[in-house]
């Protein structure tokens, strides 16, 4: 677990940078950061769609997933847990962020793999790698929604560390096929994030999150028969 360690450490540290940094940047500068970043999820998530729903085993599985992951997420009311504990401790806009944050963080070969690989031969290379690069990004993130992005670390760690312990407890439970339904249905999430940044349609991504667990619960089913 120490690559995961890393990798929400760094989240942390990226976190306190970029809002160190954000006192000193000009709100009509954390603006034009604020539609890049709806810019750069939008171009991330549909690059990940196409990429991988060509791959896919299981082509009605994404809408499956985010039916059900959106309803249980509505039921939920997690976008409105996030907003009204945001609005009393931080920016008004931060559940925005976070769940921009949580979805770049997460959404990815390395974040997904580097675990599993973690699990079954000791190799931290891609967490470490994965590390690195959501440092920058958390960074800016933060420059842009404050202090109030280091809630994504947690999420990270509980996401990693689920796909830690699946590889420890069946190694035939996470394969490419799995990987790719996330991917496919992390794109679409992380597109509609950008959406969202870009003020373009407010489709409340944070409930549609546990979108991303219907597929490993699918794959953990299949497994055992």
């Amino acid at each position: 677990m120490i690559g995961t360690i890393v990798n929400t450490c760094t989240i942390i540290v990226g976190a306190l940078i970029g809002a160190m940094l954000k006192k000193g940047i000009k709100p009509q500068y954390q603006t034009a950061l604020f539609n890049a970043m709806g810019v750069v999820s939008l171009a991330i998530g549909l690059r990940a769609f196409i990429t991988y729903m060509p791959q896919s085993q299981y082509p009605v599985l994404f809408i499956v997933s985010l039916s059900v992951g959106s309803l249980v997420g509505y039921m939920l009311d997690i976008d409105g847990w996030f907003n009204r504990l945001t609005t009393r401790h931080s920016s008004s806009n931060l559940g925005e962020g976070l769940s921009t944050g949580i979805l770049l963080y997460c959404i990815g070969t390395l974040s997904m793999l580097g675990p599993v690989i973690s699990a079954l031969h000791g190799d931290n290379t891609f967490l470490f790698t994965n590390a690195t690069l959501d440092l920058v990004t958390s960074a800016v993130l933060a420059t842009t929604y404050g202090i109030g992005m280091i809630w994504a670390a947690p999420v990270l760690f509980c996401w990693q560390g689920m796909f830690y312990l699946i590889a420890r407890i069946s190694a035939t439970a996470i394969n490419d096929d799995l990987i790719a339904e996330l991917s496919v249905v992390g794109g679409l999430l992380i597109l509609a994030a950008g959406l969202n940044l870009l003020k373009i349609k407010d489709c409340k991504t944070l409930n549609m999150l546990p979108s991303l667990i219907v597929p490993v619960i699918f794959f953990l089913i299949k497994s055992l028969f």
